[in-house]
């Protein structure tokens, strides 16, 4: 009405200027609507409108409406201040370096105004040189301008001077007392800088004293009560701020956080959808409605939520870690693992996510590297139940075995959290104490009943304990929790394959990829069941690539592709795999050393070199990368730049016993024995009652043959720690010296530990291989008969066969057939059972067999030696003439020349 009365939009700018000097700003803002809905192109009503609004803490419509009366022409000076002060508000640094840092202003206050803003942003983006400089200017146009002797105070304090930050702003409130920004940064350096609640808390309640509509101060207290979970604080808080900023973004978000805390989804819903629309690029926004829907079971919605915060912001560590918890509770392991791994900084995760990350590691079934990341969590506050279970393994992984067990089973019965039963459940299955897993487990249900993971534990449990009906049903006992949950999915496809169902195991894989088609899992498990039922590579890596096509950005099919097409040497297309891999996901730490792995195999050297240096760069806190440049100098003939990776290796982690070893083993392959002794010795040092260091002092007197003391070092070690490694190498050496007593104490130290370890069939397939290389077929015969009737294995089936061959008993060609059976297209195993047949005069069969082998591994000569010895006992001598002058024709790069020799003279 008053509008079209022909109303004065001045006298309404008049009115407002009035209220604002009296701190009214609410009467101002009335003011200013009715001068801009008179004439909205008013500059200086756009002006005051965005200052009312940056007073207020809505920088963005302030940066608006300012960016609106600076292209009306209103002045430069007023105006470049008050849009660098709400760019600085946002958070928006860069934007005002590169925007303004050049501007010209001329009157003093705004020069001091706007250098002052220009210095929180350099210090902002890590600039201290420039945030020094721009401050000085501003304090140079005016010393006395109290926002630039704020953030001068404020550098002292963020450099670590809080003691004389603190003894600077109370100088200034000396003076000014009345200075609410000043006890604003008071509280700051309080809370911030001396972990002072008390004393901070009372510095912001004397800013709102000041000023009772201090915002910043109001958010201040309510976020102090909010941690330290005061709900009745906190809603006395919640009411003051409604009554002076009810519609503020930030009161919204603390009024839906209250609701948070108190467990009200309903409320923190519908307070968070009024600031979801106009907050879109805020991350904590999407990270507390994640919280939300986390909290109420609401798995897919926080999935959306807490997956566009880390999208916005990929170092928010709260909204990672509330997504990994999230995919875990979807059953959803490998997406867990995917984000957490995305938060790795050089190759290392942040403390924060510790806990979550050996919870993690459990349930892809990596049981080693869950107990290190429950064993890493961080210990500072001994009352929290994960901190305190993280210290139980720690005491765990030292060997103060019952401390630790008694402590984590006194977390797990008196916390209503599972972090500790976790934990405990890895601890037995690690050390081998089914039972003691199973009666864990049987708590953790009962914390948790319609969680999954519970069934899952118990089925894999029962798996170790080799009750395979009892794991079967715990494996379906868990998809009737959760029927998309992919572990008891894998599980059960594996005891079908087991069963000898490969059908039923790959309609049940069919069946998780038709209902989960952008889950990855389901593809790469149908390809790793093509691969051992021996399907051609084409197909299975088929089965990969749509996994890729399915999630181009997920690295884990890339990975397995490269690796497919390595182990079936075709390194040109693992090379191009890669690349496209790294070119489709850049930096990926996984993704380059798969391409460096692929460029190695494939003779790029200085290719996958250089890519194991970019690696190094990424992960410049892990040895891992130097391992890589190791082995890759050491393919191109530079022990000297091998050795140098190596001990970088060795500078990041010390006793990287894997880098030790290999540096050891370049030493005495150089013939420096002192120099390899030498780390020998410093390994005894570090690992004192561990065999390890003398395993390594017996391998360089072995290497030398040095028989005597290589027994006397392997002695040593089994003195520290019983170890199979130190076992089986004192044996190996007994046998070399070739004397009874030796041979006798061999016997025995191989009988006292089966009896002791009855479940160690790779040892006892060491004893096979052991005596079948001394021909002792008989005990050959016996250790391998053990492990196949423990585990079906094709190599001691292979092995089985060609003992049993020469012992001259039924049945060898029935393990070779078992062989092939076990483990399709493998060519050794296909030679074994080829020889076997020609042996029986089964000549047309040995030779198609001997071919396919020498097929499928064309580089290996030995193959097709074996193929010509066919050829000649079937009478085919021109074949066999045409394989053995091939076989002549490689001269000395092939050993067997004398067999060639011999065959040739027979025809």
């Amino acid at each position: 009405m008053s509008a079209c009365g022909g109303a004065n939009p001045d006298a309404f700018i008049s009115s407002a200027n009035v209220f604002l000097s009296k701190n009214d700003a609410k009467s101002a803002s009335i003011q200013i609507k009715n001068a801009l809905q008179v004439k909205p192109d008013s500059p200086e009503a756009r002006y005051l409108y965005g200052v009312i609004l940056l007073t207020g803490g809505d920088a963005v419509a302030s940066e608006v409406e300012l960016r609106k009366a600076l292209t009306l022409n209103y002045s430069f000076d007023l105006v470049v201040p008050k849009i660098a002060a709400s760019l600085v508000a946002q958070g928006q640094y860069k934007k005002l370096i590169d925007e303004f840092s050049q501007s010209k202003l001329t009157a003093p206050i705004a020069q001091a105004d706007f250098y002052t803003s220009v210095s929180v942003a350099h210090a902002g983006l890590g600039n201290v040189a420039l945030a020094e400089a721009a401050l000085q200017t501003a304090l140079k146009v005016d010393q006395a301008y109290f926002p630039a002797q704020i953030a001068r105070v404020r550098q002292k304090a963020s450099s670590g001077a809080f003691d004389d930050a603190l003894s600077a702003v109370d100088a200034m409130l000396l003076k000014s007392p009345l200075e609410v920004e000043a006890w604003q940064l008071k509280g700051d350096i309080f809370i911030y800088g001396k972990r002072s609640t008390a004393e901070g808390l009372q510095a912001y309640r004397r800013a709102v004293e000041v000023k009772k509509d201090f915002l910043p101060a109001h958010f201040a207290i309510l976020s102090l009560l909010l941690q330290q979970s005061d709900r009745t604080g906190s809603e006395k808080q919640i009411e003051q701020l409604k009554k002076i900023s009810p519609n503020h973004p930030q009161t919204l978000y603390l009024e839906a956080q209250l609701a948070f805390l108190k467990k009200d989804a309903k409320t923190a819903r519908a307070v968070l959808q009024k600031i979801l629309k106009s907050a879109s690029s805020n991350p904590l926004i999407y990270q507390l409605a994640g919280a939300v829907e986390l909290q109420n079971n609401s798995l897919n919605q926080a999935e959306v939520y807490l997956a566009r915060a880390i999208q916005i912001a990929p170092g928010l560590l709260a909204a990672r870690r509330f997504l990994v918890t999230d995919y875990l509770q979807l059953g959803q392991p490998d997406k867990a693992l995917a984000t957490l791994q995305a938060a790795a900084i050089k190759g290392e995760l942040p403390a924060e996510l510790n806990s979550v990350a050996g919870e993690v590691y459990l349930q892809n079934g990596d049981l080693k590297t869950a107990e290190t990341y429950f064993a890493k969590a961080s210990q500072q506050d001994p009352r929290d139940p994960r901190k305190r279970t993280a210290l139980a393994l720690a005491q765990l992984m030292k060997g103060d075995v019952a401390t630790a067990f008694d402590a984590l089973e006194g977390i797990a019965e008196s916390d209503n959290g599972v972090t500790a039963d976790l934990a405990l459940i890895t601890a037995h299955l690690a050390r081998g104490e089914f039972d003691k897993a199973l009666l864990a487990v049987d708590k953790f249900e009962k914390k948790q009943p319609n969680n999954p993971l519970s069934e899952d534990l118990r089925g894999r449990t029962q798996l170790a304990l080799q009750d395979v009906a009892a794991a079967r049903k715990s494996f379906e006992k868990a998809l009737s929790i959760e029927p998309n949950y992919f572990p008891a999915v894998a599980s059960l496809a594996r005891l079908d394959l087991d069963a000898k169902k490969p059908e039923i195991a790959k309609s049940r894989l069919e069946k998780f990829r038709v209902g989960n088609p952008k889950d990855v899992r389901g593809l790469l498990a149908l390809a790793a069941l093509s691969i051992s039922a021996g399907a051609p590579v084409d197909e299975t890596t088929a089965l990969v690539r749509k996994a890729i096509t399915a999630n181009v950005t997920h690295p884990a099919p890339r990975i397995v592709l490269v690796d497919l097409l390595l182990r079936a040497k075709d390194f040109k297309q693992a090379s191009s795999a890669a690349q496209d891999a790294v070119a489709t996901i850049p930096d990926n730490p996984d993704l380059l050393d798969a391409l460096g792995r692929a460029q190695q195999a494939s003779g790029e050297l200085h290719q996958a070199i250089a890519t194991f240096n970019k690696l190094a760069v990424l992960r410049s806190n892990s040895p891992q990368p130097y391992m890589r440049l190791a082995e890759a100098h050491m393919a191109a003939k530079n022990p000297a730049a091998a050795e140098q990776s190596l001990r970088k290796s060795l500078e990041i982690k010390p006793d990287l016993l894997e880098a030790q070893r290999r540096l050891a083993m370049l030493h005495y392959a150089a013939e420096k024995f002192d120099d390899a002794s030498a780390i020998a010795q410093q390994v005894q040092k570090q690992r004192p009652r561990q065999a390890v260091g003398f395993v390594i002092e017996g391998d360089i007197n072995a290497a030398q043959r040095k028989w005597a003391p290589a027994a006397a070092a392997y002695r040593a070690g089994l003195g520290r720690e019983s170890s199979a490694e130190a076992t089986m190498k004192l044996i190996t050496v007994l046998g070399s010296l070739g004397k009874a007593a030796e041979a006798a104490e061999a016997e025995k130290l191989g009988a006292n530990w089966v009896k002791e370890h009855p479940r160690d069939m790779i040892f006892v397939q060491f004893l096979a291989d052991d005596a079948l290389g001394r021909k002792d077929y008989a005990a050959a015969e016996k250790n391998y008969a053990a492990v196949i009737k423990a585990v079906p294995n094709a190599a001691a089936y292979n092995n089985l066969a060609w003992v049993t061959a020469k012992l001259k008993k039924g049945g060898a060609l029935a393990f070779a057939a078992k062989a092939n059976e076990l483990a399709p297209n493998q060519p050794a195993f296909i030679d074994t059972l080829a020889t076997l047949l020609a042996d029986n005069q089964k000549y047309d069969e040995a030779i198609e067999l001997h071919r396919k082998a020498a097929a499928l591994e064309p580089s290996n000569a030995f193959l097709k030696l074996n193929l010509a010895a066919t050829y000649i006992k079937a009478g085919d001598k021109k074949s066999a003439k045409t394989e053995l002058d091939s076989l002549a024709e490689l001269g000395k790069s092939f050993p067997a020349q004398a067999e060639v020799t011999a065959l040739q003279k027979t025809l």
